[in-house]
């Protein structure tokens, strides 16, 4: 589906009182095959939620290295994951060090998770996961770990005066950026 489609579909969705404030906006570089293209959503015209950044793997290695430098943090390792090592490494390393592997990798994922969750998104991202957004409904979108999801269903139509008021400490548990999309649709009830 074309940017021009999926951005009026997802507009078409909004609620009345954001119509005109929340804006769906993405750019692309024609002749710069290589670059992914900027996509952000826009409230009263100012940027609120950037989702592609030239510094996200410098981001990805600082959240690494915070996670590994944190020394309250406890990432348990199962069998499982040190015999995956011993497998890579066809024998090769010694048994102390298997674990220190296991322990970096799986470190790695969570920095990836973690820095995923922060909506380091790019244009491809949101296109996919906006037509997501729009074969689900909107339960599966509210429920969803998905902050983008999150989002798109807070400022839809479909979700009720009722509803927004009942989920208030459900918000709080979610991104920041969630919790700002709720506040502007919880100011225009």
């Amino acid at each position: 589906m074309s940017w021009s489609k999926l951005k009026q579909q997802l507009e078409s969705f909004l609620c009345p009182a954001l119509i005109g404030r929340v804006e769906y906006r993405a750019t692309g570089y024609r002749y710069l095959p290589d670059k992914a293209g900027l996509c952000y959503i826009a409230v009263d015209k100012k940027n609120v939620l950037n989702m592609s950044d030239a510094t996200t793997l410098i981001r990805w290695y600082q959240t690494e290295m915070e996670i590994k430098n944190d020394s309250h943090l406890q990432i348990p390792i199962n069998e499982e994951e040190i015999e995956a090592v011993r497998q890579d490494s066809k024998g090769l390393v010694p048994e102390d060090r298997l674990k220190v592997i296991a322990r970096g990798r799986k470190i790695a994922e969570l920095a990836k998770e973690l820095l995923s969750a922060q909506s380091s998104l790019s244009k491809s991202n949101f296109v996919a996961t906006a037509n997501k957004f729009l074969s689900l409904s909107i339960e599966e979108s509210m429920e969803s770990n998905d902050i983008l999801l999150n989002i798109l269903a807070l400022v839809d139509r479909r979700v009720g005066k009722k509803r927004i008021l009942t989920m208030s400490e459900k918000i709080k548990l979610k991104h920041p950026s969630v919790q700002y999309f709720y506040e502007l649709r919880r100011s225009t009830l």
